[in-house]
């Protein structure tokens, strides 16, 4: 699954008072999801995630290189 070799940045907010979800790949919006517990947030993350390559590939534009890490 494409989607899987994609970051997610998941960070607690004092501000919203939920974790906050942002993709470090895709430039544009910080934030693109959030949930009031971790669990929660990994998993609107990943639906956010999915929803957001859907768009890309329909208007037609290319998905950015995700960052992969080499193991040491």
């Amino acid at each position: 699954m494409t989607h899987l070799k994609y970051s997610l940045l998941i960070q607690w907010s004092d501000e919203d008072d939920c974790f906050l979800v942002g993709f470090p790949a895709f430039l544009g919006q910080q934030w693109r999801s959030r949930g009031s517990t971790y669990e929660l947030a990994m998993a609107n993350g990943i639906e956010a995630l999915d929803s957001l390559i859907i768009a890309y590939e329909a208007t037609g534009e290319s998905l950015p290189e995700p960052t992969i890490c080499e193991a040491a």
